[in-house]
């Protein structure tokens, strides 16, 4: 079996003191996924939001100082998860951050190999309290992630919840797509999950879902969390039948495991009970202004 174990959060976001602790508190975390036999970690979309502290509560409680205070330390703490990486030789998504650009702000997710090398995807489409409250623009374009094992992609949050960009992924050879989310809500979450869910049964490939969790009412736009881990694939031959492969507790900080079997997802793909994923393109010409009929 060619398998791919991950390790998904419910993460914490936390307030620090002393760089010290942010560093303990990222070894901490990924030493307990890669002790488990994990080989790709997700943390979620604004996981990197707690570094807004070392600002101080003036700065971190603002709308628009807290994310620059973060953009000036990602730098930094990339250099933290990248040295982890390596030292443990697992695949990190690192928390998205909002980075500073020469012209814009983007959410940012990095992303490092075992080798501690560095890259990135930026979240395609903005919620509208990004949009209206945190001033962020979308930033580069979509990227696929070829490891040893197989083809990655990721739709930060919102993104989820779009399937043309999904698809993109799914064409250009992803077969496991990662959904990093931060919702306030727990409707936000749902919102996120269910667009996870259809993005694994469409593209007949596994969605993995990280979520931010608990209060942080210093820093200005996670103050409330919601959400868990989870891991989803199609609803086929030899996937759960109700497409969930694993989930957490709502709101339990921790990681939540699975072992992904990509040769399931071959097999679906190439002789699944359905072919979504083939059939994709038998919706063109059906997709224009539907007829118009009057019933009486």
């Amino acid at each position: 079996m060619s398998s791919l174990k991950v390790a998904t959060a419910a993460y914490p976001l936390s307030w620090f003191e002393d760089w010290s602790e942010y560093e303990a508190k990222m070894r901490s975390w990924v030493a307990e996924a890669a002790g488990q036999g994990a080989e790709l970690l997700l943390f979620p979309e604004y996981g990197a939001m707690e570094l807004a502290s070392f600002a101080g509560p003036a700065v971190a409680g603002h709308r628009l100082h807290s994310s620059k205070a973060v953009s000036d330390l990602v730098e930094r703490s990339n250099g933290v998860l990248a040295a982890q990486a390596q030292d443990f030789s697992v695949m990190i998504i690192g928390g998205s951050a909002p980075v500073v650009l020469r012209d814009k702000v983007v959410n940012r997710a990095p992303v490092f190999g075992p080798d501690g090398t560095l890259e990135f995807q930026d979240k395609q489409i903005m919620t509208r309290f990004e949009r209206d409250d945190l001033e962020i623009c979308d930033g580069g374009p979509l990227k696929l992630f070829e490891t040893d094992k197989t083809k990655i992609g990721i739709l930060t949050c919102y993104d989820s919840q779009f399937p043309l960009i999904g698809r993109a992924l799914v064409a250009a050879g992803a077969e496991v797509i990662l959904a990093p989310s931060c919702t306030g809500a727990l409707e936000g979450y749902w919102r996120v999950r269910l667009g996870a869910m259809a993005r694994a049964l469409e593209g007949q490939c596994v969605t993995v879902m990280a979520s931010v969790v608990g209060a942080r009412p210093e820093i200005y736009g996670v103050e409330v969390n919601t959400g868990m881990g989870a891991v989803f694939g199609p609803p086929d031959i030899g996937f759960p039948p109700d497409g969930v492969i694993a989930s957490g507790t709502m709101d339990q900080p921790g990681w939540t495991y699975a072992d992904i079997d990509l040769d399931l997802i071959r097999r679906a793909r190439a002789d699944g009970k359905v072919l979504n994923a083939t059939h994709w393109t038998e919706q063109a010409g059906r997709d224009g202004k539907p007829e118009h009929i009057w019933v009486k």
